[in-house]
């Protein structure tokens, strides 16, 4: 009998042994699983993010030439290229604005990002050089504050 109870013991021994580690490697591998993708979506806002701040200043270095040719001669060639240019840089930061709005529900980094391209379309819209500088200065200052929006997450 004793030798039946000591089999029984050793066998619900190694049963519960069994379900104990399956239970620990489970989450552990959760662990590691979800480590993993709040990795990647760590890389993907840094790439974004970084992505979005050069296509803002791009975009800013665009529309001040645009803003400068068209002082110069609005019916010159370089104007045409320049605000082609600023037409073409202006997609490409709306398509990073987009790429950010998809990689983060926050409000705030949103909004700082739409401020920022916002403010940099108006660079274009001023009537003189003091308008313009002031709005240049504020493109610069909403780029600067998306990204200081952003850092957080991406730390």
């Amino acid at each position: 009998m004793e030798a039946l109870w000591a089999s029984v013991i050793a066998v619900v021994g190694t049963l519960l042994g069994s379900v104990i580690t399956h239970v620990f490697q489970r989450l552990a591998s959760q662990r590691g699983e979800d480590f993993a993708r709040a990795e990647a979506l760590r890389q993907e806002r840094v790439a974004i993010f970084s992505a979005f701040a050069a296509a803002a200043e791009d975009y800013r270095r665009g529309q001040a030439d645009r803003w400068y040719r068209k002082k110069e001669d609005r019916d010159s060639a370089e104007y045409v290229t320049a605000r082609d240019e600023a037409h073409r840089l202006r997609t490409v930061a709306r398509q990073e604005l987009y790429r950010v709005r998809l990689v983060t529900d926050r409000r705030d980094v949103q909004s700082a990002a739409v401020k920022a391209y916002d403010c940099t379309r108006d660079v274009s819209k001023a009537t003189d050089q003091e308008g313009h500088d002031t709005r240049d200065a504020a493109a610069k200052e909403g780029i600067e504050a998306f990204v200081v929006a952003a850092a957080p997450l991406v730390r």
